[in-house]
């Protein structure tokens, strides 16, 4: 019985026992002569190849002729490959040379990029290359209404979102003679006391008309900042006012003894180490924090019953940290008027002095100025860096011709 490995095709990098095909010819497939046995010794089934080949046909299936043809001309194919890489062996030096050049290029390229973000660090630096002052008055022209948006947590992030954000946006606002009033539009469940305390600031020091339209939620921090607007709309649906402050001090002490693991805090004083929540809050403590955060609380009061003309004491009865649904905070004076995102133009307009005949008006949006890193990126993007990188990699080549 034939073994099942004779009917398989050559090897993939052999030419099946033929002599190496000449360029030009088209090699056909040839049975390799099979050598012949003593007559004293016992012919053996012919050995199956070591190396795998792939896509082989069971024993039990026969190749139509025309697949016979493919497998011919791939070995044609395989044989021209092998003559290309003794080619490319004769030139190997000439690229290992031309490799040296394009590694050196890659290396002066890497240092001069990281240099001139280096450099660009620097506040002298940064100043000649940052995106020039933008005419806030170019984007207008005529009568408009300024729109903000501030969705997300209230922190010190740079975003609209943050006290250093929103003053830029006020500032565009302010600096743009055409922008008779803002919108801010608010989706935000709060965040740090002392970030919604310094852009409350800011909205309730701006010269012109503010009008909030809420979304889905306008709370705590983000409800003291919008406090201070003079309007608010809300949507029937909106989750507004949260009016409330909470400190966190988590004790994992017990979880580290069961672990087997032990905490030592060298601290300047007992109470040092009281918010790492490696031990359990002393009454003196908890005590401590207690009042810490109900002075904070009463900062967000004040706050509030001075933007929306309420005692403190009507701000306090309704400071339960508990959400109202924008019809109940209508009723309950924390927010004016339900309505949707347009209404909030139209009642900015309206507090802008803005007069048309057809009811229209220009509303511009409000953007941050690129950062210090985005113009560095669009410095590096300019037709002058990309001339540079040209002459860079021509050089690469002559050089790598040379060698």
């Amino acid at each position: 019985m034939a073994d099942r490995y004779d009917n398989q095709e050559p090897s993939a990098y052999s030419n099946g026992g033929q002599a190496p095909l000449m360029k030009g010819e088209v090699g056909q497939p040839q049975v390799p002569p099979q050598p012949q046995a003593p007559a004293n010794q016992q012919v053996f089934a012919q050995q199956p190849q070591t190396q795998p080949v792939y896509g082989a046909q069971p024993q039990g299936f026969q190749q139509p002729y025309a697949q016979q043809q493919a497998y011919a001309q791939s070995a044609y194919a395989q044989q021209a490959y092998a003559a290309g890489a003794n080619a490319g062996a004769a030139s190997a030096s000439r690229k290992g040379g031309k490799a040296v050049w394009v590694v050196l290029g890659i290396i002066l390229f890497a240092i001069v990029f990281v240099f001139t973000i280096g450099a660009l660090s620097c506040s002298h630096m940064v100043s000649s290359i940052s995106a020039p002052t933008q005419d806030y008055a170019a984007l207008t022209t005529g009568d408009s209404v300024g729109v903000i948006d501030m969705a997300g947590t209230i922190q010190y992030d740079g975003t609209s979102c943050s006290p250093e954000g929103l003053r830029e946006l006020l500032s565009q606002a302010e600096e743009n003679p055409d922008i008779k009033a803002v919108v801010l539009r608010v989706d935000s469940g709060g965040g740090t006391a002392t970030a919604g305390e310094e852009m409350a600031a800011y909205v309730r020091d701006f010269s012109k008309p503010i009008v909030v339209s809420s979304a889905s939620m306008n709370c705590s921090a983000a409800y003291e900042i919008s406090s201070q607007a003079d309007y608010i709309f809300v949507n029937e649906t909106t989750a507004i006012g949260a009016i409330g402050t909470i400190m966190q001090s988590t004790d994992i002490s017990e979880l580290l003894d069961k672990l087997g693991i032990s905490v030592d805090n060298i601290a300047s004083a007992d109470s040092k180490d009281s918010s790492y929540g490696t031990r359990p809050l002393t009454d003196e403590e908890r005590a401590y924090y207690q009042e810490l955060v109900d002075t904070i609380n009463e900062t967000f009061i004040n706050s509030v019953a001075e933007g929306r003309d309420m005692t403190v004491e009507e701000v306090r009865a309704l400071a339960t940290g508990m959400q109202f649904a924008g019809t109940v905070a209508v009723e309950n004076g924390l927010a004016d008027e339900v309505g949707i995102y347009e209404d909030a133009l139209d009642k900015a307009a309206q507090l802008g002095g803005i007069e048309s005949f057809d009811g229209a008006y220009d509303v511009v949006s409000l953007t941050q100025s690129p950062s210090d890193l985005s113009a560095l990126m669009d410095l590096l993007g300019t037709s002058e860096s990309s001339s540079v990188a040209e002459m860079l990699l021509e050089s690469m080549k002559q050089e790598g011709a040379r060698s």
